[in-house]
């Protein structure tokens, strides 16, 4: 399981990539390839054509740090493969990570308080 901070943006690429590039080739094509910047802070989610494996880079202040997984049975959910990125929450990335359907998941709206007692 991986824990993410709530507020901290998730960029999925939606095209598959080449899973034999490693951390500065994944950096690099988040820079010229999907226009972000991969020492932003942003977790960055790439997948392969099989749909069975997800890797995923993010740079924690120190230095790039590249997670990869392979599920044995099974593929994850993915959006349909279309060109660009979307944005999925901390606890979409967590169902993600672990072969659930993370579409299934929808942030509740949750009404400000208007007093204290």
């Amino acid at each position: 399981m991986i824990a993410v901070a709530a507020g901290l943006r998730v960029l999925v690429a939606s095209n598959p990539v080449d899973f034999r590039k490693g951390a500065d080739g994944l950096a690099a094509l988040v820079r010229e390839a999907l226009g972000e910047d991969p020492f932003s802070g942003t977790i960055f989610v790439f997948r392969c054509k099989r749909a069975d494996r997800v890797k995923i880079l993010a740079w924690d202040g120190s230095g790039l740090v590249l997670f990869w997984k392979r599920l044995e049975h099974g593929a994850f959910r993915w959006p349909p493969i279309s060109d660009g990125m979307m944005r999925l929450t901390a606890s979409q990335l967590a169902a993600l990570v672990d072969g659930m359907d993370w579409s299934r998941l929808h942030a509740r709206d949750v009404a400000r308080p208007t007093a204290t007692s």
